[in-house]
């Protein structure tokens, strides 16, 4: 045929002009023809909302709208009941393709169990944010006869002492024995009426009392400014107090003027 001779360049240029709009042809059909009826392009399925659901009707559900799923993670919460849906990947109203997988977590039949972490040497405040972070859950505060006031002097489980390191369910109570910054050992009140206010401060606080409120009032006859008047609780035959304990005292004067700053 006359068409197909290449006895001049410019049928040459004819020729390869013909095979690119030819090869550009093809690829338009394959691209957007054939591609598009093989694999249902722009056919899409809204995605339903699953989370709350029970497993055990998921799969028929899922199955109705052309989608699967995968348990792809768990966590344990006792108000919500075991194999119930808590999230999904992709959320509710996104459009996906047919027979895409739903990523989704599930709560779990029993709790995990953990490590017992320790709370023994800290504050009954970090012992709280301890057992948060570790999913266990505060009970009693039981305050004992002890200096270190606030502090977590023993860790108990139903009654028994739980060492660190010992396995434990989540979510199960703990409770704290904690020192109440007195302790247990009781001794007579000390007298330190008559005595100057800073000699009165350094006996108390060597005998492991605390100091509390400290009023001023007008002195009396026969007593010198300065002095401590009376003290609360009072000395005496039978009268007794414990270590860590406070101490108000009364001293006869005017409260000293407080340097300005």
């Amino acid at each position: 045929m006359a068409f197909l001779k290449s006895d001049t360049p410019f049928d040459v240029v004819k020729h390869l002009l013909v095979m690119l709009v030819v090869g550009a042809l093809l690829l338009f059909a394959f691209f957007f023809v054939y591609l598009p009826i093989t694999t249902h392009h722009g056919e899409t399925i809204v995605v339903p909302k699953i989370t709350g659901m029970r497993l055990e009707a998921l799969e028929n559900y899922l199955d109705e709208h052309d989608l699967r799923y995968f348990v792809d993670d768990s966590s344990y919460n006792p108000r919500i009941q075991p194999f119930t849906v808590l999230t999904q990947d992709p959320a509710p109203g996104e459009r996906v393709k047919e027979d895409r997988k739903i990523y989704i977590s599930v709560s779990m039949k029993r709790p995990p169990v953990i490590k017992m972490p320790n709370l023994t040497e800290g504050t009954e405040k970090t012992a709280y944010m301890i057992l948060e972070s570790y999913g266990l859950a505060l009970g009693k505060l039981i305050k004992v006869p002890d200096l270190r006031q606030n502090q977590v002097l023993r860790q108990l489980v139903d009654g028994k002492e739980i060492a660190p390191g010992a396995p434990i369910a989540k979510g199960t109570r703990v409770d704290l024995e904690v020192g109440d910054g007195l302790g247990n050992q009781e001794f007579p009140v000390p007298n330190v009426v008559n005595m100057p206010a800073d000699e009165a401060t350094t006996l108390l606080v060597g005998q492991g009392l605390q100091v509390g409120e400290i009023f001023y009032q007008a002195a009396e006859e026969g007593q010198t400014d300065g002095t401590v008047v009376k003290q609360r609780p009072t000395a005496g035959p039978g009268a007794t107090i414990r270590m860590g304990q406070l101490v108000d005292l009364w001293i006869a004067g005017q409260e000293p003027v407080k340097p300005v700053r």
